[in-house]
């Protein structure tokens, strides 16, 4: 009996030894892409893929939700929702990743350059503690706006009323600043300030 334990232990062994040799490879085999890749720059491949991999996810869990609700998907759009959905998108994206008001949601990932352009701040990604690739993701309205936008879609399908409503006012708020901004161009024009 002590012979079966021995031999059920040695398998064990080997696949832990087997497992670890193949773990490495894969670690190296990452390092040496993340190398090649990079062509000399830091970028953050590990946090880009961890990255993706919450953004599958956080679609999942809405499809598994919508799914789960029995709300029926629609065959396509309808361009008002598809405009609606843009300039909130916009917005809202904007507001999270640049505003100086929204600064301390991203403080722990960014540091702090300067100003840039009305109520909003120019950060950079924090190189420190692996937060470079989230430090990337909230600062970038590009980046954001995937999220803002899958986060809509979703809020479309469970909650249409309420999510409509929201995209109204970001939407109210787009055109606001768009219009304070022609305000303060055609005040600045007329009194000769630039």
């Amino acid at each position: 009996m002590s012979d079966d334990r021995a031999g059920t232990t040695g398998d064990a062994a080997a696949g832990e030894t087997a497992d670890s040799r193949l773990a490495s490879r894969l670690r190296e085999l990452a390092r040496r892409t993340g190398r090649r890749y990079s062509a000399g720059h830091d970028r953050p491949l590990g946090g880009y893929l961890a990255s993706m991999a919450g953004f599958g996810a956080y679609t999942a869990a809405w499809a598994t939700a919508v799914r789960l609700r029995g709300t029926p998907v629609p065959d396509r759009p309808q361009p008002w929702d598809v405009v609606l959905t843009s300039v909130a998108t916009f917005r809202l994206s904007r507001l999270l990743s640049k505003a100086s008001v929204t600064s301390p949601l991203r403080a722990p990932f960014t540091r702090y350059v300067g100003p840039q352009g009305p109520a909003e701040l120019h950060e950079e990604a924090d190189p420190k503690g692996g937060k470079d690739a989230v430090g990337e993701l909230v600062t970038c309205p590009f980046c954001t706006s995937v999220w803002v936008v899958s986060t809509l879609t979703a809020g479309q399908l469970l909650w249409p009323r309420a999510t409509r409503t929201a995209m109204g006012a970001l939407t109210a708020l787009a055109g606001a600043d768009a219009l304070q901004l022609a305000y303060g161009a055609l005040v600045s024009r007329t009194t000769g300030d630039d």
